[in-house]
């Protein structure tokens, strides 16, 4: 097989192969078994039909077609192992040329991943917001952690802000009661204001066996977004009581001996979680100031298939939120333009960026281990909600794997990315990511010594 390269773009390159017609023949004969064993031909046993009987009752063309498809796959895959290019989407084939018993010319256009020179990176420099827990912070949780070891007494009186009362609920729209919108029993907390706009304000100072009518507007269904009647009854009114926060009430919620010890323990908890969300605030940061240094060429074709598919995907989670386009635009302050340029910008971006990590990952010779797929799979199992092993399955079935190492290879890649930076907070201080450990603490200078020391024996 013969091939030769033109570059038809920076993202394009049209390829003309050449391949020997006998070359061809595997798929030849196995398109000729095909369709004979497909005809009848009398004095014949089907599958036993001579060639230049299939060409008589077929055409040699209907057998050169079928054979062709066959064997462009193959034919393809390896002009573009010896071109030495990334292809980008589906090509364009076309036969230009075809001798019977020859040979057989294929001409291909296809977009490409551009060609261009990793830029320095290691100058990158970005500054990230502070990792700041203060006294409200720590309290909140606090108050939390009292709440679950909180009891609820029944009272008689009106209901007020925090209390817990149980509701029955009946919406009605022009006089006519909606059986997809009746409930009872429901136990709700006064002042949370997580069920229906005006629902707090109608049931505090109710008292049990009280009932009052209010209007609001369902959040979903087929008349979400519509005025309607709700008639409320409250059945009962209970008072939180909360313990006292104390150092018994320490011992009984936690494994800590006092409430000072409690409080440094929330208080480090929500410090790593202040770094590990500072850390991915670094990443992003980062990423943005690299894409800066790059003035990469992004083919038109492959940037409108993404937007497609997310705007499709965007459509879908609307629908089934039950929200219109126009409304989210309208919820997002964002006219239909800006939202079609805002989409463009992103997707240009995320391909730059894919294109920049896989050229890292390919200079630092990144690559990925058993136990780093199965635990990225595990993971994303885990954010989907669905069983590990099929999901797994399903990735394996589909042919996803390779898209599910990609992304594993391009967050290692980032990683160092960001690991060469310089990252600092709004303080002034460098923060060293390499040394955060995935639980939002940092491994000290003693941590990595012994790590080392463990390594060298």
């Amino acid at each position: 097989m013969k091939s030769a390269q033109e570059t038809v773009s920076p993202t394009r390159v049209k390829l003309t192969i050449e391949v020997p017609f006998e070359e061809l023949k595997p798929s030849l004969d196995k398109a000729y078994k095909t369709i004979g064993s497909q005809i009848s031909v009398p004095g014949f046993r089907r599958g036993k039909v001579p060639t230049k009987v299939v060409d008589q009752r077929v055409g040699r063309g209907t057998i050169l077609d079928q054979a062709i498809n066959d064997a462009l796959p193959g034919i393809y895959s390896q002009a573009v192992a010896e071109a030495e290019i990334q292809p980008l989407g589906q090509p364009e084939v076309d036969v230009s040329r075809l001798e019977d018993g020859e040979l057989v010319e294929f001409t291909v256009e296809v977009d490409v991943r551009p060609e261009f020179e990793t830029p320095d990176l290691s100058d990158v420099e970005v500054t990230v917001p502070d990792v700041s827990v203060d006294d409200a912070d720590v309290d909140e949780q606090v108050q939390a952690l009292r709440e679950r070891f909180a009891t609820l007494t029944e009272v008689d009186r009106p209901a007020a802000d925090g209390d817990f009362v149980t509701i029955d609920l009946s919406a009605s729209k022009d006089g006519e009661k909606l059986d997809v919108a009746q409930a009872s029993g429901i136990v709700y907390q006064v002042g949370k204001d997580s069920m229906l706009d005006g629902l707090d304000d109608a049931v505090t100072g109710m008292s049990a066996g009280e009932s009052t009518t209010f209007q609001t507007q369902l959040a979903g269904g087929d008349l979400k977004g519509e005025d309607v009647d709700v008639e409320v009854t409250v059945t009962t009114v209970k008072e939180q009581e909360l313990p006292e926060l104390d150092d018994d009430f320490a011992q009984t919620a936690s494994e800590f001996d006092t409430v000072d010890e409690l409080r440094a323990d929330i208080r480090e908890k929500l410090t790593r979680g202040k770094r590990i969300e500072q850390a991915a605030d670094a990443r992003d940061a980062v990423l943005e100031a690299a894409l800066e240094k790059l003035d990469v060429p992004v083919p038109d074709s492959v940037v409108e298939a993404e937007i497609a598919s997310r705007r499709q995907q965007i459509e879908q989670q609307l629908a089934y939120a039950g929200m219109t386009m126009d409304a989210y635009l309208e919820s997002e302050e964002q006219t239909a333009d800006e939202f079609e340029a805002d989409l463009d910008k992103r997707v240009r971006d995320s391909l730059v960026a894919q294109f920049l990590l896989d050229q890292v990952a390919a200079d630092s010779e990144i690559g990925i281990e058993q136990d780093e797929l199965t635990e990225h799979m595990l993971r994303r199992a885990q954010q989907s909600g669905e069983d590990p092993q099929s999901f797994m399955q399903h990735m394996v079935e589909h042919n996803h794997i390779p898209e599910l190492v990609a992304e594993v290879v391009r967050g290692k890649a980032l990683a160092a990315v960001v690991e060469n930076a310089t990252v600092k907070d709004e303080s002034g201080n460098v923060i060293d990511l390499a040394k955060l450990r995935g639980d939002g603490s940092f491994a000290d200078d003693e941590d990595s010594a012994a790590a080392e020391d463990s390594d060298e024996s």
